[in-house]
């Protein structure tokens, strides 16, 4: 499976993006991965958008990226994407720091990195810098926006700003307005990384707050997890013993599979770009932006595959059965699916068959 990959810049500092903040931000690239050809008529590309740390590497392999994609179960010749008739495109988003400009990227103004003083974005403006790649490249009109989590608000705010450009809206574990307890949980999380004597208010170099960093991944996992997959996993057992230390070091294997997962991720994200894209989270609310999710879809064109998880206590059921209900009600061309998943948040990340079977068959409309 070939995978093609480039950095498009597409606003210069003449020229810049102008942000919900009323600021504007130039010179802006992102940083694309393609599979599979755009055909003739244009009209079988699929924009797929990635989760809050994910980056354009979706599928397959390439020269810079020897393991394969996040998503690669789901993406390929003869998957439920199927590259044999589709032509993917994934943009790693604005704001992070897997090719596109984000906080590690060099301001041409003072020739250092962003760091703290990159501006705060939001999923919108995200989406605003996806729509002049979608000029850039040419295609009309996507026949699919996908997305899980943080991909799928973006694809919500396709079908909602963008209503003439694209023919299918695809969200998994997505939500037309973040909770407050998602709030809370990513304010504990910036604080953690904040309160690190080595954050310096952004303008860390060399020392890098890791503490912090670690801390709000471990607290972040949490949430897109589960309780019954935490004890299927590892229930109270111990690590290495079989009673007690009556310290206050880590004991437990879920214990020191946090600390992993938190160590993990200081080999491949930043500090600041985390900070940024949390942000961008907690901001988002179609809701109040709109007036209501009715309004905010009312000139929406698409066809709605909503999946929700069953277990997902992040972006729950529930506000997945409110968005389907308000597009419903609309009579909106929507379907509804809720996968019975153990992982919590993170089950459309894991290989599904039902979750398969489902986007095959929601996109073989499109062919």
């Amino acid at each position: 499976m070939k995978v093609e990959s480039q950095h498009i810049p597409l606003f210069s500092q003449e020229n810049p993006l102008k942000l919900d903040s009323g600021k504007h931000l130039g010179p802006v690239e992102l940083y694309i991965e393609t599979l599979g050809r755009l055909n003739k008529q244009k009209n079988n590309a699929i924009l797929i958008c990635h989760a809050l740390t994910h980056g354009a590497h979706v599928a397959g392999k390439t020269k810079d990226h020897q393991e394969k994609g996040w998503w690669d179960t789901y993406v390929g010749p003869g998957r439920a994407i199927d590259t044999n008739q589709f032509y993917v495109v994934c943009s790693n988003i604005l704001g992070s720091c897997y090719g596109s400009t984000g906080p590690t990227s060099i301001d041409p103004a003072t020739k250092q990195a962003y760091g703290a003083s990159f501006p705060i974005i939001t999923v919108h403006d995200m989406v605003r810098a996806q729509k002049k790649l979608m000029d850039h490249l040419d295609i009309p009109t996507w026949a699919a926006v996908v997305g899980g989590s943080l991909g799928g608000l973006q694809a919500l705010c396709w079908a909602s700003d963008y209503p003439d450009h694209l023919r299918s809206c695809l969200t998994l574990a997505a939500t037309a307005q973040v909770s407050t307890q998602a709030v809370a949980f990513d304010y504990v999380g910036t604080k953690a990384i904040q309160q690190d004597p080595n954050y310096k208010e952004g303008a860390y170099t060399k020392e890098s707050p890791l503490e912090g960093l670690s801390l709000a991944r471990m607290l972040a996992h949490i949430t897109y997890s589960s309780e019954e997959s935490f004890q299927k996993k590892f229930g109270r057992l111990l690590q290495k013993k079989d009673k007690y230390s009556y310290s206050l070091e880590p004991e437990f294997q879920v214990e020191n599979y946090l600390q992993y997962q938190g160590n993990k991720f200081l080999k491949r994200f930043d500090a600041n770009t985390y900070l940024i894209l949390k942000k961008a989270l907690s901001y988002f609310d179609i809701k109040a932006r709109f007036g209501s999710i009715k309004k905010a879809f009312n000139k929406s064109k698409c066809d709605f595959l909503i999946v929700a998880m069953t277990s997902d206590w992040l972006y729950t059921p529930k506000q997945s059965q409110e968005l389907a209900k308000a597009l419903m009600q609309l009579n909106k061309n929507v379907s509804y699916l809720e996968v019975d998943s153990k992982e919590g948040h993170d089950g459309f990340l894991k290989e599904n068959p039902i979750l398969q079977d489902s986007i095959t068959a929601f996109l073989k409309r499109l062919l």
